[in-house]
């Protein structure tokens, strides 16, 4: 595996000076947020030659471009702020392969009309999950334009917030365009560590064939989410699950501090060093 970061984990607003700040720190790969370009997250117009800056960063500092953030509230209440997302979705994937990557991280979103990583009850429902079929056709025929691919996450505050959500959609939508962003710290809250393990196995196992990035953050034994080897997640038995299958995409980090992050890459080389081979 690779070990990589969010970008936007450092300062900054030059490709340049982000991804030597993650090279420097210990790192291999990045997922890029256009926000280290000095842009919107998901902009309105990402032009040549800001996408090849990205590019060219990424080269001179050796870090690889493993994906580029495109989060936007898939099922948003409001199918005018949906529309928007699918506007700039495209923009961003017109300008990915320049920036050197062919993958996007999405959200599959959530009823809350305010935060996209916010739970609401209505997104169990069966309209939540037809707006989030109809979303996906628009991004996947983006994705099929565009030659990338898409990355979504189970996350327990997003409609999409189990592994086997996540299995149905790709079944339902039977598109080799659609992968998956594995984080074990979004698929529970609170678990014994038995319970814990089995989770992360069986999502594993459920998941193996799409897994295209693997996340590496924490959860506190309250819940709340803590830096990756800084709460109760075993990294051991979640890496090992990774070898098991053939994963050897990249091991991206985040919710972290820019202080924090030499100390994580040594926490998580030391932990892919001893994993099952």
């Amino acid at each position: 595996m690779k070990l990589g970061i969010f970008a936007k984990t450092f300062e900054g607003a030059q490709p340049r000076a982000v991804l030597d700040a993650a090279a420097a720190a210990g790192f291999a790969s990045a997922q890029y947020n256009m926000a280290c370009s000095g842009l919107a997250s998901m902009p309105d117009s990402i032009d040549e030659g800001e996408a090849g800056a990205v590019a060219a960063a990424a080269k001179d500092a050796g870090i690889e471009i493993a994906a580029v953030s495109g989060t936007y509230n898939m099922i948003h209440p409001d199918r005018v702020v949906r529309e928007a997302g699918h506007r700039r979705l495209a923009v961003l994937a017109a300008r990915s392969r320049a920036m050197s990557t062919r993958l996007i991280t999405l959200c599959t979103g959530t009823r809350d009309p305010l935060d996209q990583w916010k739970a609401h009850p209505d997104n169990d429902t069966p309209e939540a999950w037809r707006d989030l079929l109809e979303a996906m056709e628009t991004a996947i025929d983006i994705a099929d334009r565009h030659d990338i691919d898409l990355g979504i996450e189970p996350e327990l505050a997003n409609v999409i917030n189990s592994a086997e959500k996540a299995r149905r959609l790709i079944d339902e939508m039977q598109s080799p365009r659609l992968k998956i962003v594995l984080d074990p710290a979004n698929l529970f809250e609170r678990a014994a560590l038995d319970a814990q393990r089995a989770t992360i196995s069986a999502a594993i196992d459920l998941l193996a064939d799409r897994i295209v990035m693997a996340h590496a953050k924490d959860r506190n034994a309250d819940g709340s989410f803590a830096t990756a080897g800084k709460g109760v997640l075993d990294y051991t038995h979640y890496l090992d699950g990774l070898k098991a299958v053939g994963f050897a995409g990249g091991l991206i980090t985040h919710g972290l501090t820019a202080a924090e992050a030499e100390g994580v890459a040594r926490f998580l080389s030391e932990k892919l060093s001893g994993a099952r081979r």
